[in-house]
């Protein structure tokens, strides 16, 4: 097991993840300590599947929302108890095993060479990544960068990355947004308008099939009208801050 890091955790938000949880988690703790989850209301069994795996790893903390509140919700519920337990960054990643555990000690590492800077990863897709998915992701990315003035975001959706805790706990707690489909993306922007750079590292994602243990709670119609109206908002928000951004901007 690794030495448990005082500083830096993983967080896994998980609803209804399938049964590739276990072996995420899994994956996790053997690369870092500790490793938290947050069940975000799950119904499919996985809570107690989870929690005996607790029971028997000290590395591991399992916390249970009683209902389903969305990503970000879950990630704020997490970050807010690992703030509180004197932790300063958490790398958050997916409990359906699309991303690489494998990865975790890199990011972690340069998180805490430049501890002021959030760690995105930025998604390196394989033959079987959805043509959809893949593309469209080309729009956000698109308007997340035009709405940070560039400041160097290689992906806003893909959501193996490493938070700074305290910024983005005072981002959250400012809005009423940012707790569903639309937290990375906006999470991003808005680390990068309180001056959190980012620094991209190459990550490989898997989307699993249905018959590999794979579960998608990706709605199209219902989470494109999501971003749409999130980045209608965060435009909004950018021609507001556009005088302080060309300011960082030009004496970057």
């Amino acid at each position: 097991m690794p030495a448990a890091s005082k500083t830096h955790l993983v967080l896994i938000p998980s609803y209804n993840p399938g049964p590739k949880v276990l072996d995420t988690v899994r994956a996790a703790l053997a690369q870092w300590a500790p490793v938290w989850v947050v069940v975000d209301g799950s119904t499919d069994g996985s809570t107690e599947k989870l929690q005996a795996l607790a029971a028997n790893d000290a590395g591991l903390k399992v916390i249970v929302l009683p209902e389903n509140r969305g990503k970000g919700s879950a990630v704020l519920e997490g970050i807010t108890l690992a703030a509180a337990a004197g932790f300063t960054h958490a790398l958050t990643m997916d409990s359906d095993g699309q991303h690489p555990a494998d990865l975790i000690p890199a990011f972690m590492a340069a998180s805490q060479a430049e501890p002021a800077k959030m760690v995105l990863g930025k998604p390196v897709f394989d033959a079987d990544a959805p043509a959809l998915r893949v593309n469209g992701r080309k729009v956000s990315n698109g308007w997340a960068n035009l709405e940070t003035l560039w400041m160097g975001i290689g992906d806003s959706l893909y959501g193996f990355r490493v938070y700074p805790i305290q910024p983005l706990i005072r981002i959250m707690r400012a809005t009423r947004f940012m707790r569903r489909f639309d937290f990375d993306p906006e999470a991003v922007v808005r680390l990068c308008w309180a001056g959190v750079r980012p620094i991209n590292i190459d990550a490989p994602v898997r989307y699993f099939r249905a018959d590999e243990g794979g579960v998608s709670h990706f709605k199209y119609l219902r989470d494109n009208t999501l971003l749409t109206w999130m980045h209608t908002r965060l435009f909004i928000g950018f021609v507001l801050r556009l005088p302080m951004l060309l300011v960082r901007y030009l004496t970057a």
